[in-house]
């Protein structure tokens, strides 16, 4: 969609990261479930997940400030021709694409560094607050991945970069 083959690029990047960080922050939320019941068997592999789930949060962010860019150019950039068609667009869609994304990295980092930190004595009884805690973590951590996920998409397909 977009104009030039390099930023066509951006959009890859930004798009691969983008959809595997969705992709395995959706799992680990769903996995949060079954911890957040205790479940003993699934720890080894959310905190795997945590961890990926945060390095790929991470590659997202970085690829979507590189757009963010290109969105932000004042003379033919995607935020001045959406701010000028449809500005409402802008502000339901990019607003919250901006700063919902954003949440994902810190959430992600503190729940791999408590599970991780507390590994299999987070499932102890006097832990049930931190393991609740992380769970609810993990579970927004992925609803703000997939709402993210899905702004971005919606405004990438109103105007390309």
């Amino acid at each position: 969609l977009s104009p030039s083959p390099w930023q066509r690029n951006m959009g890859i990047f930004h798009g691969t990261a983008s959809l595997l960080s969705t992709i395995v922050v959706a799992y680990a939320g769903h996995m949060a479930f079954p911890l957040l019941r205790g479940a003993k068997k699934y720890l080894p592999q959310i905190r795997t997940l945590s961890f990926w789930s945060t390095v790929l949060s991470f590659l997202a962010i970085a690829t979507g400030n590189w757009v963010y860019m290109r969105y932000q150019a004042p003379a033919n950039g995607a935020k001045a021709w959406l701010l000028e068609n449809t500005p409402l667009v802008h502000y339901l869609f990019m607003t919250y694409h901006e700063f919902t994304t954003l949440f994902t990295l810190p959430l992600g980092v503190a729940c791999t560094w408590i599970l991780w930190r507390y590994g299999d004595r987070i499932l102890d009884k006097e832990n049930r607050a931190i393991l609740a805690g992380t769970s609810l973590a993990l579970m927004a951590m992925m609803f703000f991945a997939m709402g993210g996920f899905i702004s971005g998409l919606n405004v990438s397909r109103i105007h390309s970069l």
